[in-house]
């Protein structure tokens, strides 16, 4: 009877977690995971090596996949589905404070025309400065567009020069599937 009454007062005192009623990918092909947006996070984008995917904000219903290649270049994406108008600057204003809280220096703003070159998404993009070394620029990029009725943003931690072509392939591969893939 102790014991009983010791794992109810136990049981009430725990405090309830949300939990998602699904995960929000499903198995593809060739190590794929696919978003219920339609949006595919493939294995690999390009020298990036996919080592997560799964739910990233349970209220806002944001699910991330993200990814990492050789010499501390990491990548993220993050979809998140829309109930009104997007505005990236808004959207991703918490990690330009933290990135501006901890030291980073922003140095680029702006639209980027990015995916499928015949239909090209117009991309917000700003980047951080967040060390430098030797002749190295070690940048952090945010970049945010919506596609149909989702959000999508991506991340890409990278050194330049040695890195810029490993970044600028992450994004234009994420959101030439974004355009291709959410919605179908």
């Amino acid at each position: 009877m102790r014991t009983l009454y010791f794992v109810s007062a136990l049981l009430l005192a725990t405090p309830a977690f949300a939990q998602s009623a699904s995960d929000p990918f499903s198995d593809g092909p060739n190590g794929a995971k696919v978003h219920s947006s339609g949006f595919v996070c493939p294995a690999r984008i390009g020298a990036f090596e996919r080592d997560a995917a799964g739910e990233n904000d349970v209220q806002t219903g944001a699910d991330i996949c993200s990814y990492a290649a050789l010499d501390g270049v990491y990548g993220t994406i993050v979809l998140t589905p829309l109930t009104g108008p997007y505005d990236a600057k808004s959207s991703l204003a918490s990690d330009f404070i933290e990135q501006e809280g901890t030291g980073g220096k922003e140095i680029a703003q702006g639209t980027m025309m990015l995916g499928i070159k015949s239909a090209p998404l117009p991309v917000f993009t700003r980047t951080y400065r967040t060390a430098r070394a030797e002749e190295l620029e070690y940048r952090i990029l945010f970049a945010g567009a919506a596609v149909k009725n989702w959000a999508v943003e991506a991340t890409v931690e990278y050194a330049d020069p040695r890195d810029a072509a490993a970044e600028k392939g992450f994004l234009d591969a994420v959101y030439a599937a974004a355009a291709k893939e959410i919605g179908q």
